[in-house]
């Protein structure tokens, strides 16, 4: 039941950091018509995003280890935009009504602030 639970706390903080992104950083956006197809939206969006980074971000890193020793972990930041900007395309090719505008400012700085925001929602509500 632990591991239900922490799945399930880290899909809602993320798909709620996704719904702050949206309202925030201009350039990523979320056109719906109602509550529940947003809500739908934010939570299918979290899933693609959870699994684009729990399958591409290792190999990335094995990859280019190199590249994160050499910039100090800066390349980190291109990425992480560039997973997020193709969480935007999966979710524009299975219709959902969420895109990220480019990758600079709007996908570099959506991943930012989605990992910070995840973080922080998964610290605060993961206590047992």
């Amino acid at each position: 039941m632990g591991f239900m639970k922490g799945l399930l706390i880290r899909l809602g903080a993320t798909a709620v950091a996704f719904w702050l992104a949206t309202l925030l950083i201009p350039g990523i956006s979320l056109d719906s018509d109602s509550a529940v197809e947003t809500v739908t939206t934010l939570l299918l969006v979290a899933v693609i995003f959870g699994v684009v980074n729990a399958v591409l971000q290792p190999i990335i890193k094995t990859v280019g280890c190199g590249l994160y020793l050499l910039t100090l972990g800066l390349i980190a930041l291109v990425v992480n935009g560039l997973l997020f900007l193709l969480t935007s395309w999966i979710a524009g090719e299975a219709g959902l009504p969420f895109h990220v505008d480019g990758f600079w400012p709007a996908a570099v700085l959506g991943a930012l602030f989605v990992g910070i925001v995840t973080w922080i929602l998964g610290a605060v509500l993961d206590r047992d």
